[in-house]
């Protein structure tokens, strides 16, 4: 667990050098608009999502994570120095596939792997301790980045720096070894249709991706935080707090919901993301900005880590990759039409009827998970 969680850590550094800096990156240097942004995040994410459910279905059939955990991050290093051969916004689409593509071979092994490592009493908080320092990671880029922009090093020199990171973090990959006991089913085949699936994770992950649907990519607010007056040098520094509050409130939220159960924490979570994207709507700037941008990282800290251990409770045990694989196709594969559409209503009608909506779509998935998924009797 604490192996992945470092792994992580340095790949999230690496990404973070560069995430914060994209936006920028074409609108400054590739002259792309939101429209453009949002069908760059959508399509990488849209990939990054159908590879998920592919590798979880492999890894219940095979139980050998460390291959595709391996591939997917050498993947995602390289892809990241190669932006500054980019001339125009195809070609940072076609790394950010990359990167997601990684991602995507990745992800699903990797919280399968965390599963069969910890007790079921420990779920939570092995999520949340692994979301952390994904996340410290997401602190120490993104300030790293700052610093370099502000001894003027140039946002293309930024993007060959992340392979130090990026190769540790490949290196220590090569550590990872498979849980005792984590062997192949007897049976030949596993099964990875959705329907044999418990309904109470049925219905899950179908209000999961109306709420992912008002998700759309984190680059926009930031895109937001650049047009409410914050410099460029500053942007990762922003960056880096939301992600040092996840880091600071991840395991402990988490934990908690080993305590008193994963639903409430949830629940909160989604509320926190509507109030946030309704004041964005309504034009926050100066300190009520940063708040807002602090409560992201709250966000973040109560939802990234409990989602999963909640993924985890509802699966049947020798089906948790397949699992994880239609839970990350989901709630990735959603932010596609999410991303897109939100570039286009940003472009085309402004800040507060993309917020706006976004805020109504996070809304309309609460209700349903209160009406609906906590409704499904137990067992089903």
């Amino acid at each position: 667990m604490w192996l992945v969680g470092f792994v992580s850590l340095l790949n999230d550094a690496a990404s973070d050098m560069v995430y914060p800096l994209v936006p920028l990156y074409l609108a400054t240097v590739l002259m792309a608009g939101p429209s453009a942004l949002g069908l760059i995040e959508g399509v990488a994410d849209a990939t990054s999502s159908l590879l998920k459910l592919v590798s979880g279905i492999i890894n219940d059939r095979t139980r050998r994570s460390k291959g595709m955990i391996l591939l997917g991050y050498t993947l995602a290093g390289i892809s990241r120095p190669l932006m500054v051969l980019a001339t125009g916004w195809g070609g940072v689409m076609a790394l950010r596939f990359m990167d997601r593509l990684g991602k995507g071979l990745r992800s699903s092994p990797r919280d399968a792997l965390l599963a069969a490592s910890v007790s079921d009493d420990n779920r939570g908080i092995a999520y949340g301790l692994h979301r952390a320092m994904d996340n410290a990671g997401a602190v120490i880029g993104p300030l790293v980045a700052a610093g370099l922009l502000a001894l003027a090093v140039p946002i293309e020199t930024i993007f060959l720096l992340t392979i130090i990171p990026a190769m540790a973090a490949i290196a220590l990959a090569g550590f990872l070894t498979e849980p005792k006991g984590y062997t192949p089913p007897r049976r030949a085949a596993v099964d990875w249709s959705l329907g044999s699936m418990p309904l109470r994770f049925r219905r899950f992950l179908l209000v999961l991706g109306v709420f992912t649907l008002g998700k759309s990519s984190t680059m926009f607010l930031l895109l937001r935080a650049s047009e409410l007056g914050v410099t460029q040098a500053h942007i990762p520094l922003l960056w880096a707090g939301v992600s040092a509050v996840a880091v600071v409130f991840g395991t402990p939220l988490s934990a908690l919901s080993d305590r008193i159960g994963r639903n409430p924490v949830l629940i909160a979570s989604w509320i926190l993301f509507v109030v946030i994207y309704l004041a964005l709507a309504l034009n926050g700037d100066g300190p009520v900005l940063i708040a807002l941008f602090l409560g992201y990282g709250l966000f973040m800290a109560a939802n990234e880590g409990v989602e999963r251990a909640l993924v985890a409770d509802m699966a049947p045990e020798d089906r948790r990759g397949t699992a994880f694989g239609w839970y990350n196709l989901i709630s990735s594969f959603a932010l596609l039409p999410a991303s897109f559409l939100f570039g286009i209503i940003y472009e085309d009608l402004g800040h507060v009827a993309a917020f706006g909506l976004s805020a109504a779509l996070g809304l309309i998935a609460l209700l349903l998970f209160w009406a609906w998924v906590l409704r499904t009797p137990d067992g089903a």
